[in-house]
């Protein structure tokens, strides 16, 4: 075993710990454990002599505090399960030495490109080593760059104690992709006063404000018949939710919206003649525009199904996480500390939005405040998905400076 931040990442993400939004257990998928049993041997070896996976496939661990005045309790925390958008089996990254520009070609599948033009972060990373997929699966950066930093930084801290900090805390998640990263998180068992996910992407970025997310799943009821005897008397459940689909707002989809507007988004169909599902995701950053869009999802269901007075609905909201800026304001020195460290380590940083979910999200709305730091990742979710070396190690030494400045402020 060796300590470096690549060696790490590249040890984790061959490990496939995909989830699986179908699944009602916790995790959602059994493999999971399969990461979490290699990173709680680690921590052990590392010193951390609490560390232990719990039955929900979540890790807890502590670097003890080697001060002695009160230092509030830090925690920080990377989920371990990678998105079902794209397959996350045997996974073979690709590291590029000494990046010399251009676009990047994916042996495994060269019809995979990431493009300069499309990822112009890539400009900022001449020289830098890039690891990649070979372009048949997805890399798994989201969270595993997280999780070898946070490792990295831990093992560097146990390693150094003339490095002054409090009490530091490792939280590693299951499911968070699908959004039940912290269903089953103890808050009370874990301690901590504040906490950071390290889940965000271009180095030097600092989150403290994200979408509010629900999931919306609409089952319509058809009127099933032999199609022979059809005329007048079928309505096709598949036909129905492909019409939904289609009366969805162009304007309002992922692909043709940025900045701070939302979007409905079709995720999953399932279904026969007789029945079907559509399940999509809904995301605003403010709370009522997220009710606006589940009132016009719905308005746009019952105008459909005007269409075919033998068919029924059900419409579902489940709420998934909400905009963790309220609760940040009310705690600046949280993201005050975290921009000083970013400082320190020779960035700029830069404070702003994040058009999606973390685990801090859920984790500040539960009171626990939470914003979300670089990992160095991007195109998450895909088989371009790529992450820097140099990144990576910006981001360890974030960590490492955040729990000094801590120390340094109580």
């Amino acid at each position: 075993m060796t300590d470096t931040v690549l060696d790490r990442f590249l040890r984790y993400v061959v490990i496939d710990t995909q989830s699986d939004p179908r699944s009602s257990s916790h995790p959602s998928t059994e493999k999971q454990k399969n990461l979490g049993r290699v990173l709680v041997d680690e921590l052990l070896a590392i010193g951390l002599s609490d560390a232990h996976l719990d039955e929900h496939g979540n890790i807890y661990a502590t670097v003890p505090s080697n001060v002695d005045k009160p230092v509030p309790v830090i925690c920080f925390c990377s989920h371990m399960d990678t998105a079902p958008d794209f397959t996350g089996t045997n996974v073979k990254p690709q590291i590029i030495p000494a990046y010399a520009g251009g676009d990047i070609v994916l042996v495994g599948d060269r019809k995979q490109v990431i493009r300069v033009s499309e990822h112009p972060e890539l400009l900022n990373q001449i020289g830098n080593d890039l690891i990649t997929t070979d372009g048949t699966t997805l890399l798994g950066a989201d969270d595993k760059a997280g999780i070898a930093e946070i490792m990295t930084a831990v093992d560097t801290l146990m390693r150094h104690p003339e490095l002054k900090h409090g009490a530091i805390l490792v939280l590693f998640t299951t499911d968070e992709e699908i959004g039940r990263g912290v269903d089953k998180v103890d808050l009370k068992k874990l301690g901590a006063d504040f906490a950071y996910t390290m889940d965000g992407e271009t180095a030097g970025h600092l989150e403290n404000e994200t979408f509010s997310a629900d999931g919306v799943d609409i089952t319509l009821s058809g009127v099933a018949i032999h199609p022979g005897f059809a005329k007048d008397r079928m309505e096709n459940a598949i036909k129905i939710a492909g019409a939904i689909i289609a009366a969805l707002p162009k304007d309002m989809a992922p692909e043709t919206t940025d900045g701070k507007t939302g979007f409905v988004h079709p995720t999953s169909v399932t279904g026969s003649m007789e029945k079907a599902t559509i399940s999509l995701i809904v995301r605003d950053f403010d709370d009522a525009g997220l009710a606006a869009k589940e009132a016009m999802l719905e308005t746009i269901v019952r105008g459909v199904l005007a269409d075919y007075p033998g068919s029924s609905y059900t419409f579902t909201v489940k709420q998934q996480y909400r905009n963790m800026k309220a609760v940040l304001d009310r705690q600046p020195e949280v993201v005050d500390n975290a921009i000083e460290a970013i400082r320190r380590t020779g960035m700029t940083p830069v404070l702003g939005s994040i058009r999606g979910g973390t685990d801090g999200s859920r984790l500040s709305a539960l009171g626990l405040p939470c914003p979300n730091i670089f990992a160095g990742g991007h195109a998450f979710h895909s088989p371009l998905e790529w992450v820097s070396r140099q990144d990576m190690e910006k981001a360890t030494a974030t960590i490492v400076e955040l729990a000094q400045i801590w120390a340094e402020r109580a």
